[in-house]
């Protein structure tokens, strides 16, 4: 397993302090079928076993644990592949199921977070901009979600995204059942309005993934503002491709986790 340990700034009470930490660990799992690619999938490390049997059983591929002949993690270290073997029958039975690929490109054993950071780099244009806020206002931004969470206020079961402007003034706000998709609807409506150039800030109702992050450099939002932690693949690839990433402190304050010179202490852009 990788070193979850890291060190980010707590600020509270006005002040900025170092904090270890740990974070969540967030590694891609290759999972093959039939000795061919089939997908992947993001989790945390431990049980790949039983996450590929309770996948093959939940995508419909199985139905039985008899149908599974052979079920087995690659021998090598550092290793994130699980290959599943189906009986002949049964892989008969799936043969058109099984035409589908993996949506992230797999050659092999040895796919790791590194691996995926690398691949993503050589996708992904990093940030260069300049855009600062002042830290009491971006923890307004977190802290004023709900304001913009009809839904979840009627239902308690949908997640939030609001964009703002350098200025924090929103842009728009969506609830979905999905983090992703929630991200996906403000980034979409600002790119069909023409308008996805002034988003500088997104604030999320959930925890930062890697998905997350790359949406947002994507869409050349510099800036990623959440209720809750990151994992480490988020920080990591956050920090390589030029992302400010910083979360709410309970009950107050914030955690600032990379690219911490876009948080500056008050809005005349003076930091510490």
């Amino acid at each position: 397993m990788n070193d979850t340990r890291s060190t980010m700034i707590q600020w509270h009470n006005g002040e900025r302090r170092p904090l270890e930490t740990e974070f969540i660990e967030e590694e891609p799992l290759s999972i093959r079928v039939q000795g061919n690619p089939y997908a992947v999938v993001m989790r945390t490390p431990g049980d790949e076993l039983a996450q590929a049997a309770g996948f093959c059983l939940t995508e419909g591929l199985v139905d039985d644990p008899d149908d599974i002949v052979n079920l087995a993690s690659c021998d090598t270290d550092d290793t994130n592949v699980v290959t599943v073997t189906l009986t002949p029958r049964r892989s008969t039975q799936m043969a058109g199921h099984l035409d589908r690929r993996g949506y992230i490109s797999q050659t092999g054993c040895g796919l790791c977070g590194k691996t995926l950071i690398a691949e993503l780099f050589q996708q992904l244009r990093p940030l260069d901009d300049s855009t600062t806020i002042s830290l009491p206002a971006a923890e307004g931004c977190i802290r004023r979600l709900d304001e913009f969470q009809p839904l979840r206020r009627r239902t308690r079961a949908s997640h939030a995204v609001a964009l703002f402007d350098a200025q924090l003034r929103p842009l728009v706000a969506m609830e979905d059942v999905g983090r992703h998709n929630a991200l996906d609807k403000a980034i979409g409506r600002l790119f069909l309005d023409r308008r996805l150039d002034l988003a500088k800030v997104a604030v999320l109702s959930s925890r930062i993934s890697y998905e997350l992050v790359q949406k947002a450099v994507r869409a050349r939002i510099p800036i990623l503002l959440a209720m809750s932690r990151p994992t480490t693949l988020a920080v990591a690839l956050g920090a390589r491709l030029g992302m400010s990433l910083a979360g709410a402190r309970r009950p107050e304050g914030l955690y600032l986790y990379c690219n911490t010179q876009r948080f500056v202490d008050d809005a005349d852009g003076r930091s510490q």
